[in-house]
C-alpha cells in the first residue's frame, strides 16, 4: 500500500482521540469486526474547511505525513526548477516519469491529483500530459483479511454466507479498491468491489495537506495555473468522495441502463442491491474481451473496427443526447462482447464511479461547435468557446479567431477522417499560454472521456480519426431534426444571418452522411427529412425556407434551382434502389 496506508496501520494511532473526530471521519480501527449495516449512513462528506480544523490539532497525523509529501514534492520540484525550461526532450521526457512516479509512490489520492491534471492542458505542459495520462490505478492488493472484514461489517455476515464461493484473492486491484469474483447461492457470477480500509481517513488527511500546499505554492508553480487552485482542488475532492461511495456507483450505474435499454449493442452490469452498501458494490460479472489489442479482440473473432464505432456513437450519444456520461472509459473498464448490431459490435461497460452530466444548453453548444469546426466557421466557434466557459465574453475575439483557424484549420486538413483530438488537445496546450483560453471546471471529466475514448480507439485502429464517426452522427441527427434543438440547430447550419439558404451546407451535411462508406444509407436520411419538412415539426423550417426564397422582394429562382438539383441528385429514385439492393446484398454494389 501508499506510505499514507502505511502509517496508518502504525501504533502512533493507537489509543488517539480519534473519536473526537468530525461525524464523516471513520477513525482507523481494524479491530474486531462489527455487524451494524450502513444502508442509512450518509457516508463521509468532503468539507475543506472542516477537515482543516480536525486536523491542524492532530499534529501526530499530519506532521510525519506533511514532512513526507514536502521531502517527495520539493524533490521534484527542485528537480523542475533547475530543468523544467530546458529544451532538450529527453530532459523533459525524464522530468515527465519523475512526476509519474512521484505521485504514484504517495498514494491513491496523489494519483488521482495526476489523472485529474491529466485532462488540463490549460494547467499542464504539453510534453509532461503524455507520462500523465499514462496513471494506471494499479497498486498492490490490500490483505484479504481486511477485505472479508469490510465485507461483514458492510453487509452484515461473513462472505462464505453471502456468497457459495468467494475466492482470498482478487481478480483486480486499483487505488481505491479491489474486485473479487463471487458467486452467489443461485449460481450467477458476481464481481464484488472491496473498498480499501480507512480511505476517508487517508483522502481527507492528504485532500487538507495538498489544499494548504497548493494555495501557497501556486504563485511560484512552473504551471499555467492562474487563479483558483484551491477551487480546482475542492472540485476534486468533491469529486473524489462521491466516487468512494459504492451507493452512489450503484445508482450512476442504474441509470446509464436505463438510458441504454433500448440499445442491444451496450450491456450494463445489473446491480446487486442486496449484497451492496457504501464500501462493497455487486455488480453481474461481465465475461468479455477487454479492449486493450486488436490482436485479442481478433483472436476472440471480435471485428475491431465495428467495436470502435459502437464506443464512438455510444460517448456521443452520453455527451449531446443523454448529457451524462462515463467519464473514464478506458481500456479496463470496456469490453467487447460477442454479436452485432448492424454495423455496430456489442460492448459492456463497467466502473460507474466517475461520472457527470452536461446541461442543455452546453449539450447543444457542443452539437454546433462540431458542425461550425467542420464548416471552418471559426468566427461561430469562437463564439461556441464564450458560450461554454472556454473565453471570456469580454475578450477581445479578433485575434484568436485566427489563431482558431490556423490551428483548428490546420488540424482539420483536406477531409474530416484528418481530423484528431489529441493533436488539437496538444496545440491548444500551446495556445493557451499566448490567449485567454481556460477549461471550465465542469469540461475537465469531458475532456478526460474524450481523449481516453479516441486513445482507445487509435489503440485498436492507428488510422482511425473520431470526427470519421462523429460528424456523420451529427449531421444525421440535424437533419432528422428529431429535437426541438436539432431543428433550432438545422435552422442555424443552413441559414445564414441574412435568412438566405446556404445549400452548400446541406450538400456538406448528405456527403458527409454518404462518406460513412458502402454501410451508408441515404433512405432513413431522406424519410426523417420529409417527414421534418412535411410534418408538424416542421413549421419553422416551412417558414424560413419560403422567407429565404422570397428575400429582399424577389424570387431567389438560383437557390430553388440549386435545392431542386441537390434533392435530384441525392435522392433520385435509381440512387435510392441502388443504396437498398447494396444493403441487401453488398456484393451487388
Amino acid at each position: 500500500m501508499g506510505p499514507g496506508a502505511n502509517f496508518l496501520e502504525s501504533p502512533h494511532l493507537k489509543g488517539s482521540p480519534l473519536a473526537d473526530a468530525a461525524p464523516t471521519l471513520e477513525a482507523p480501527n481494524l479491530a474486531a469486526p462489527s455487524l451494524r449495516r450502513v444502508a442509512d449512513d450518509p457516508g463521509p462528506r468532503y468539507d475543506p474547511a472542516a477537515d482543516l480544523r480536525w486536523l491542524l490539532p492532530r499534529f501526530w497525523i499530519w506532521i510525519p505525513r506533511l514532512l513526507e509529501v514536502i521531502l517527495r514534492l520539493g524533490w521534484l520540484g527542485l528537480g523542475l526548477a533547475v530543468q523544467g525550461n530546458s529544451r532538450d526532450p529527453q530532459i523533459q521526457q525524464r522530468l515527465a516519469r519523475r512526476i509519474l512516479s512521484t505521485l504514484t509512490d504517495l498514494g491513491p489520492c496523489f494519483i488521482k491529483v495526476g489523472q485529474a491534471l491529466s485532462t488540463r492542458p490549460d494547467l499542464v505542459r504539453r510534453d509532461w500530459l503524455e507520462e500523465l495520462t499514462r496513471l494506471q490505478d494499479d497498486l498492490p492488493p490490500f490483505p484479504h483479511a481486511i477485505a472479508e472484514r469490510v465485507i461483514e461489517e458492510e453487509l452484515g455476515a461473513p462472505a462464505e454466507r453471502l456468497f457459495a464461493v468467494f475466492p482470498d484473492y482478487p481478480v483486480a486491484a486499483a487505488s481505491l479498491g479491489q474486485v473479487y469474483r463471487a458467486r452467489l447461492a443461485d449460481g450467477r457470477w458476481v464481481a464484488v468491489k472491496v473498498q480499501r480500509p480507512e480511505l476517508p481517513f487517508i483522502l481527507r488527511r492528504d485532500l487538507a495537506i495538498l489544499r494548504v500546499l497548493g494555495v501557497m505554492s501556486a504563485p511560484y508553480l512552473p504551471l499555467n495555473l492562474g487563479f483558483g487552485l484551491g477551487d480546482i482542488i475542492d472540485e476534486f475532492g468533491r469529486s473524489l468522495f462521491e466516487e468512494i461511495d459504492y451507493r452512489k456507483e450503484a445508482d450512476n450505474a442504474r441509470e446509464f441502463a436505463r438510458l441504454f435499454e433500448d440499445s442491444p449493442e451496450v450491456t450494463v452490469p445489473t446491480v446487486e442491491a442486496a449484497y451492496t452498501s457504501r464500501r462493497v458494490l455487486t455488480t453481474s460479472w461481465i465475461q468479455g474481451t477487454k479492449m486493450q489489442s486488436r490482436r485479442d479482440l481478433e483472436a476472440a473473432h471480435l471485428d475491431p473496427a465495428a467495436l470502435i464505432r459502437t464506443g464512438v456513437i455510444a460517448g456521443l450519444r452520453q455527451l449531446l443526447e443523454f448529457g451524462y456520461f462515463h467519464a473514464d472509459p478506458h481500456p479496463g473498464n470496456l469490453f467487447a462482447l460477442p454479436g452485432r448490431t448492424g454495423n455496430l459490435g456489442h460492448m459492456a461497460y463497467v466502473d460507474f464511479g466517475m461520472m457527470d452530466s452536461l446541461s442543455d444548453a452546453d449539450r447543444l453548444t457542443l452539437t454546433g461547435a462540431v458542425v461550425h469546426l467542420i464548416n471552418r466557421d471559426f468566427e461561430a466557434l469562437a463564439l461556441d468557446f464564450v458560450a461554454l466557459g472556454f473565453l471570456n465574453p469580454r475578450t477581445d475575439r479578433t485575434p484568436i479567431v485566427p489563431a482558431l483557424e490556423e490551428v483548428l484549420g490546420g488540424a482539420l486538413g483536406e477531409n474530416v477522417g484528418d481530423f484528431n483530438f489529441k493533436a488539437i488537445t496538444d496545440r491548444f496546450s500551446e495556445l493557451m499560454y499566448d490567449y485567454p483560453f481556460r477549461v471550465p471546471a465542469r469540461f475537465a471529466l469531458i475532456i478526460r472521456a474524450v481523449v481516453s475514448q479516441e486513445g482507445l480507439a487509435i489503440r485498436l485502429d492507428p488510422g482511425f480519426r473520431i470526427l470519421q464517426v462523429a460528424y456523420p452522427y451529427v449531421a444525421r441527427r440535424l437533419l432528422a431534426g428529431d429535437t426541438a434543438e436539432m431543428r433550432e440547430k438545422l435552422l442555424e447550419v443552413i441559414f445564414d444571418g441574412d435568412g438566405r439558404l446556404r445549400v452548400e451546407r446541406l450538400e456538406n451535411l448528405l456527403a458527409v452522411v454518404e462518406s460513412e462508406g458502402p454501410s451508408a444509407d441515404l433512405l432513413p436520411v431522406a424519410r426523417d427529412g420529409l417527414k421534418l419538412l412535411l410534418g408538424r415539426d416542421g413549421g419553422s423550417l416551412r417558414r424560413r425556407l419560403l422567407l429565404s426564397l422570397v428575400a429582399d422582394d424577389r424570387l431567389h429562382t438560383d437557390d430553388l434551382r440549386a435545392l431542386a438539383r441537390l434533392l435530384r441528385d441525392r435522392f433520385s429514385p435509381s440512387r435510392l434502389a441502388k443504396d437498398m439492393l447494396s444493403r441487401i446484398n453488398p456484393l451487388a454494389a
